[in-house]
């Protein structure tokens, strides 16, 4: 927030949806503002229908006294969009500005495709979405994606990503708005792009563990990938390549996807356990299939998967040594007891005591919809920051 006694209409929102003051009165203690100021800031806020006055609150003062009108964000004046891809398969929603899923979808959509058909696919699953929810095109405010790869945060674009080939470099937000538009007539949206297991960790940490200062999920799936969140943002590194485990060298032979021999991905993934079990003559082609086998108990399935844990165990420990997490999250397709079994057989004996002295140990809360959750929340927090929010009110007019 700007300094006291300057705080523009975007850091009175932020201080309404945060909860820390949510009253005029609150609003003038906290920056320093006139009661006219204040009022000036909020009259724009409720001009763009971004607030909406509740109830009256407690009565503060001893001689009584009229109730202090509240403050609240209004999560209905807009939507986001927000999709999942995975490898194989991908999952869509509109979702509430507060997170709740209106409508939502998934299916079969193959990444190999390629970025422009794959995209604009999606985009006809946006309209279709939005019209089930009952909602217009034009109150979609952005589009939140989160793809298996890693991503530069700054471009949207993925980076080398050993599981999306043609997608390196490609204009994902240009395309994906692109799309949008033409299914629906609606003008550009803003179009955010992250990496599925950064998704799903915001996602979890925001509605499960919001007081968890460190956080790390652990997405098992065709791949290995783990998302880190810190201090409630999402940690990425210089170019958005944090997290990804999936290629740490763990002295196997095994041939990765990335062409690297020996990666963790490759003899602990979701893809790789459905090759040992193909090769042992039982029907599985990716993670989906394992997880299928696992939920129907399996024997082979079971012990692959509680033999990947452990290999995975034995990185996890580095990595909680490393960070210090309170919440571990075991996330995506092998993400059952199992696999859980082996993780944990491997994590207490490796890692020093002091690191998982207080650290949960995890299966994820949200499912499948913890990329949609987080990709929602991404959206959200960027259209609302107070700088972003500022740059959209007077754009408005307002």
């Amino acid at each position: 927030m700007t300094g006291r006694g300057q705080a523009r209409a975007g850091d009175l929102l932020e201080l309404v949806r945060s909860g820390r003051a949510t009253t005029r009165g609150a609003l003038q203690q906290v920056t320093g503002l006139s009661r006219a100021t204040v009022g000036q800031r909020l009259d724009r806020l409720f001009r763009a229908g971004w607030l909406r006055e509740g109830a009256g609150g407690p009565v503060d003062s001893p001689l009584g006294g009229r109730p202090s009108i509240t403050l609240e964000f209004d999560d209905e004046h807009a939507v986001v969009l927000a999709a999942d891809l995975d490898t194989r398969h991908a999952r869509a929603a509109v979702l509430s500005l507060t997170g709740e899923i209106l409508a939502e979808r998934s299916g079969v959509l193959l990444v190999d495709d390629g970025p422009d058909a794959v995209l604009g696919e999606l985009g006809g699953w946006f309209a279709e979405l939005l019209e089930k929810a009952g909602r217009p095109a034009a109150s979609a405010c952005g589009i939140g994606l989160a793809v298996p790869g890693p991503v530069d945060s700054e471009t949207g674009r993925v980076v080398q990503p050993p599981m999306m080939p043609g997608w390196d470099g490609y204009d994902i937000r240009g395309r994906l708005s692109r799309a949008f538009g033409e299914r629906t007539g609606a003008g550009a949206v803003p179009v955010l792009v992250d990496n599925d297991a950064n998704l799903m960790a915001y996602g979890e940490q925001r509605t499960g563990y919001p007081d968890c200062s460190a956080l790390v999920l652990v997405k098992v799936s065709t791949g290995i990938g783990a998302g880190v969140v810190v201090g409630g943002s999402i940690f990425r590194g210089i170019d958005g390549g944090a997290g990804d485990i999936g290629h740490i060298r763990v002295g196997a032979e095994a041939l990765c996807r990335c062409g690297s021999y020996g990666c963790l991905a490759a003899v602990a993934s979701g893809g790789a356990v459905a090759r040992r079990l193909a090769e042992a003559g039982v029907p599985a082609a990716s993670g989906s299939d394992v997880r299928d086998l696992l939920a129907a108990g399996h024997p082979e399935a079971v012990g692959l998967a509680r033999e990947a844990g452990r290999r995975v165990g034995d990185v996890l420990a580095t990595v909680v040594t490393l960070l210090n997490p309170g919440v571990l999250m075991i996330a995506g397709d092998l993400a059952g007891t199992p696999f859980l079994t082996g993780v944990r057989e491997l994590l207490y004996q490796r890692a020093l005591p002091r690191s998982t002295a207080h650290l949960d140990v995890v299966t994820s809360r949200l499912g499948e919809r913890a990329g949609l959750v987080g990709a929602g929340a991404l959206v959200v927090e960027y259209l609302y920051a107070p700088e972003r929010a500022e740059e959209r009110l007077s754009a408005m007019g307002v």
